[in-house]
């Protein structure tokens, strides 16, 4: 894994802002994981004292997202950025995982960040409407936590990439009558 290029996988604003140079983006997809609003976001999205909610890597299913391509040469400093934008409360776990790019056979290792179920942060299965009040409040070191939805399902529907717990969350978000709680 030291060596070559590397692929990175991403499923919620890595999609949008990857943050990171990269030579390929291509849709893929990760079978065994599914995309969904399962962590509380102490940081980029929220606060201890009101977390917004942010996307994971959870377990089952498949997921669909975007698989950057990036080159030997930045691997190192790829790697450590990545490790600082999603490591900051260990709520995540660095992994290698085979995703199938879109268009093709080819099944690529790619790192990952999944949600770690032991985590405190971890919010198991919350309703639509406990989730929408989380986002609703939830502002962090990267803004606010209804933007970050509605930038990802705008990600999804120009890749048409279905996910109807994001979509749901969009419409909510756009409805005048949605007020923080």
């Amino acid at each position: 894994m030291n060596e070559g290029d590397f692929w990175v996988f991403g499923y919620g604003s890595l999609m949008w802002r990857p943050g990171f140079d990269f030579i390929e983006r291509r849709v893929a997809i990760a079978r065994g994981y599914h995309r969904r609003l399962c962590i509380y976001s102490h940081v980029h999205r929220g606060t201890p004292e009101r977390p917004g909610l942010v996307l994971g890597l959870d377990r089952g299913g498949a997921c669909k997202g975007v698989a950057f391509r990036v080159a030997a040469a930045r691997r190192a400093d790829t790697i450590a950025y990545l490790r600082e934008r999603e490591l900051v409360t260990s709520v995540y776990l660095e992994k290698w995982i085979p995703v199938r790019l879109a268009g093709d056979t080819r099944v690529v290792s790619a790192l990952v960040y999944a949600v770690d179920r032991a985590h405190p942060q971890y919010a198991a299965r919350l309703d639509r409407e406990a989730s929408l009040r989380l986002v609703l409040q939830g502002v962090g070191a990267s803004g606010p936590n209804p933007e970050y939805v509605l930038n990802t399902a705008a990600h999804l529907d120009e890749l048409g990439i279905g996910d109807k717990d994001l979509s749901w969350h969009s419409r909510r978000l756009r409805t005048p009558e949605t007020t923080p709680a």
